[in-house]
C-alpha cells in the first residue's frame, strides 16, 4: 500500500490537515527561493557599491553611482544621508565648517531611519518561515492524534484489535506527522540561515554609517 493510497483512505479531518500542511510547505519554499534571490542581490550590490564609495573622490560622484545599486541597502543609506547633508549645507557655499555636532546628529538620525527601513525590507516574510517551522509539526501531530483516535474507534466497531485492522489507520495518521516535519525542517533551516546573512548585512550597514559620518565630519566639520 503506497502513500497516496493511505492518504486517499484517510478521514476528511486528516485530509484537511494534510492540505493545510502542503499549503504551508508551498508558501515556505516560495519564500525561501525569493529570500535567497533578494539577499544574494543585496550582498552583491553592497560589495560593488562599497568599493565605489571608498574609491570615489567626491560624495556627488558616489551619489550618482548609488542610483545604479537599488538592491544595495548601503546605497539607500548613503542617499538618505546625502540628501540630509545637501539640505543642511545648501545655504553655505563653503563646505568646511558648515556641519556642527547638531547637524551631524541630524544626518545620523536620517541614516538610522533609512537603516530601519532597509532592515524591515530584509526581514520581510521571515516571520512566516518562523511560524511555519514552529507550527507545522504541531498541526501534523494533531492529524496523527486524530487518525489514531479514528483507528481506535474502528477497533471498537469491528471488535478486533488485529494488525490488519489497526495498521492502516495508524499509517494514515503518521503521514500527517511526516508531512508536518517535511514542511517545518526546511523552514527552520532557511530561517536560521537567512537570519545569519541579514545580521551580517546589518553589521555592514552600521559600519558603513559610521564610515560615512566620519567622512562628513572630516570634510564638512568645523
Amino acid at each position: 500500500m503506497n502513500v497516496f493510497n493511505l492518504i486517499s483512505q484517510a478521514t476528511i479531518v486528516v485530509k484537511f490537515i494534510l492540505l493545510i500542511l502542503i499549503i504551508f510547505s508551498i508558501f515556505s519554499w516560495a519564500i525561501i527561493i525569493y529570500k535567497r534571490r533578494i539577499l544574494k542581490s543585496a550582498e552583491k550590490a553592497s560589495r560593488s557599491f562599497l568599493e565605489i564609495f571608498r574609491k570615489s573622490k567626491s560624495l556627488n560622484e558616489v551619489n550618482e553611482a548609488a542610483r545604479k545599486y537599488r538592491a544595495s541597502p548601503l546605497a539607500s543609506l548613503f542617499q538618505a544621508g546625502f540628501r540630509e547633508l545637501v539640505h543642511l549645507t545648501k545655504s553655505n557655499p563653503q563646505p568646511a565648517g558648515s556641519i556642527n555636532a547638531e547637524k551631524l546628529e541630524a544626518i545620523n538620525r536620517s541614516l538610522l531611519r533609512a537603516s530601519n527601513a532597509e532592515i524591515n525590507r530584509l526581514e520581510k516574510m521571515m516571520s512566516f518561515l518562523a511560524t511555519c517551522g514552529s507550527v507545522t509539526p504541531f498541526i501534523g501531530l494533531f492529524g496523527t492524534v486524530w487518525g489514531i483516535m479514528d483507528s481506535f474507534h474502528k477497533i471498537g466497531v469491528v471488535r478486533s484489535a488485529s494488525l490488519v485492522t489497526v495498521a492502516p489507520g495508524i499509517a494514515e495518521a503518521l503521514i500527517a506527522t511526516a508531512i508536518g516535519l517535511f514542511a517545518a525542517i526546511p523552514a527552520v533551516i532557511a530561517y536560521n540561515y537567512f537570519l545569519g546573512r541579514i545580521k551580517e548585512l546589518i553589521s555592514t550597514m552600521d559600519d558603513f554609517s559610521l564610515e560615512f559620518l566620519n567622512i562628513i565630519e572630516r570634510v564638512y566639520g568645523a
